[in-house]
């Protein structure tokens, strides 16, 4: 509970922080929201000329890109320094986070906020809206997928980041990988064979960010739910694991004295 309390006081500390300069925080906002409508309608004009990818019709792509911009939202927002944590292991800066009583790994990924965030997780609402399935039922559904997916993207961004323990600097990679994530998130799952299905359900989980979400959102099974809950706790205890396993091995960089 007094973990709750400290988290709840942290994200408002940081939304404080970008509220400060209000016009530049609705800015981003808007400017994400315009963003992703521009990317979105290349799927619009696709799918216009082509009708549907193997079953796969632009009302999937609603849904799925509403999914995956919300669940990316999510996660700038509430935990912003999930972008960043492999540069602030590879500068010694976890000193300040190892200094203090609270989770290390919980108390340095939400330290951050990023403010356009907002605009992903209000896009993907818009987005779910525009697919012409919006009833309070689906509505609920489309929330729950959303946070299971942000819980698959954050462990993902964790996981990935974590290796510069290891590696030293893992910006490069981290990069590689976040765009590998959110460009087969929102692909039609239905242009994969066999093969590389089992790598998006693995080695890079983006059917467990965009096309699994998007079919439990659209439509309601146990075995769906089931997939992605089992999906996104196994992925976030060993995030959470090979994070542990390198602070043991984190070397100082004398931050908490910058910090301080």
């Amino acid at each position: 509970m007094n973990t709750l309390k400290f988290l709840f006081a942290l994200w408002k500390a940081n939304l404080q922080s970008v509220m400060e300069y209000r016009i530049s925080f609705l800015s981003q906002m808007f400017g994400m929201i315009l963003n992703n409508s521009i990317y979105f309608l290349i799927w619009v004009i696709f799918f216009d000329r082509f009708k549907d990818v193997r079953g796969w019709g632009v009302t999937d792509m609603y849904v799925t890109f509403g999914i995956t911009a919300s669940a990316f939202g999510l996660i700038s927002l509430l935990f912003g320094n999930t972008f960043n944590l492999g540069d602030i292991i590879a500068r010694g800066r976890l000193d300040y986070y190892l200094s203090l009583p609270k989770p290390v790994l919980l108390h340095a990924v939400a330290s951050r906020t990023v403010a356009s965030g907002m605009g992903d997780l209000v896009y993907g609402f818009l987005s779910f809206a525009a697919s012409g399935l919006l009833t309070p039922l689906s509505l609920l559904r489309f929330i729950l997928a959303i946070l299971l997916s942000a819980t698959i993207f954050g462990a993902f961004l964790i996981l990935i980041q974590s290796l510069a323990f290891w590696m030293g600097s893992a910006s490069n990679l981290s990069m590689i990988a976040v765009n590998a994530m959110l460009t087969f998130a929102i692909y039609p799952i239905t242009l994969f064979d066999s093969s590389a299905k089992i790598i998006l359900f693995t080695l890079i989980p983006a059917a467990f960010m965009g096309a699994l979400p998007a079919s439990f959102a659209q439509n309601f099974t146990w075995e769906i739910l089931f997939q992605m809950l089992f999906g996104s706790l196994a992925f976030l205890a060993l995030a959470i694991l090979i994070f542990q396993l390198g602070l043991r091995r984190y070397e100082s960089g004398s931050g908490i004295q910058v910090e301080v």
